[in-house]
């Protein structure tokens, strides 16, 4: 049965919330998806299913499809890269007839950094105008002004890098997303408290945090050597150097493993009660079986 929008209901409420995501792999076994169903359950609101992220994997509307029948809420994801405005149009009305009610509006990786550089890329549209795109078909129409039969209707995401520099031309694009009709923004993953706290503060002194919810990405790390790769591959990734460190002088991978988890609980509980912030987003980096065991550190213990 799908889901209702409890992602919307929380959002119009005073709650915290907290969202996790899910990366599709190369497996097209259903078992192996729904194995996953288990690691978000209580106090997760819902889980973005991402969209050919590190590479080609199954579809984010077909897993999307699977965890709405098995009672998880979805955020599908849905990146311009690789789709021009038909496609785009056409993949949206699909997801709304099979019952999505969450949309995560993205460019996506450059193909280069995804392993797939012989592909031609698209970005007919970008980001903002995807955005725009999906709130106009929430009005009932598509782009040329075609009627949209049977009531499309999605929540809509957009995501932001905090430390993206200069600050101003950040934020300027921030407000551009949240212009176009962002319903809540999910954050790159926060390592670095103090510069998005900087960054925070001032999306609320300029009342953008009134207009959207703002969930902050927190990521338990595997290792170090992820870390470093993570660092290396996207540039768009701040990892401070005292993250990798700790990690290397926790151990063996098991070690590492272990407090990769405990410096993202400390994470967390240090984002919590900051003004401005409605929530967490747990990027879970592939490795959704921690999910529970993170959420138990933080939300049962305060």
């Amino acid at each position: 049965m799908i889901q209702e929008n409890r992602l919307a209901e929380k959002i119009r409420g005073k709650e915290f919330i907290i969202t996790a995501e899910y990366l599709p792999t190369l497996d097209v076994n259903p078992a192996g998806i729904e194995s996953c169903v288990k690691y978000f359950g209580n106090g997760i609101a819902a889980v973005n299913v991402a969209d050919n992220h590190y590479g080609i994997a199954i579809s984010s509307l077909a897993v999307s499809v699977v965890f709405n029948q098995s009672g998880v809420e979805t955020i599908y994801q849905l990146v311009t890269r690789d789709r021009n405005r038909i496609a785009l149009q056409s993949d949206l009305m699909g997801a709304a007839f099979l019952g999505i009610k969450n949309v995560l509006c993205l460019s996506g990786y450059h193909q280069t950094l995804i392993g797939t550089p012989e592909s031609a890329n698209v970005y007919d549209i970008d980001s903002i105008q995807l955005i725009a795109l999906v709130k106009k078909m929430n009005q009932g129409q598509l782009l040329d002004g075609k009627k949209i039969q049977g009531g499309f209707s999605m929540l809509v995401g957009a995501v932001a890098n905090p430390f993206l520099t200069p600050l101003e031309i950040n934020l300027i694009r921030l407000g551009k997303k949240i212009a176009a009709g962002a319903d809540f923004i999910q954050t790159q993953a926060i390592f670095d408290i103090a510069t998005f706290h900087k960054w925070l503060e001032m999306a609320r002194r300029k009342g953008l945090t009134e207009k959207a919810a703002f969930l902050a990405g927190v990521m338990p790390l595997k290792n170090a050597a992820q870390a470093k790769e993570l660092v290396e591959h996207h540039t768009d990734w701040n990892i401070p150097s005292a993250v990798i460190d700790r990690l290397n002088a926790a151990g063996d991978n098991a070690a590492q493993q272990k407090e990769g988890l405990k410096i993202a609980a400390e994470i967390m509980k240090q984002l919590k009660g900051m003004p401005g912030l409605r929530g967490i987003h747990i990027l879970s980096g592939g490795n959704e079986s921690v999910v529970p065991e993170l959420l138990a550190t933080v939300i049962n213990r305060g």
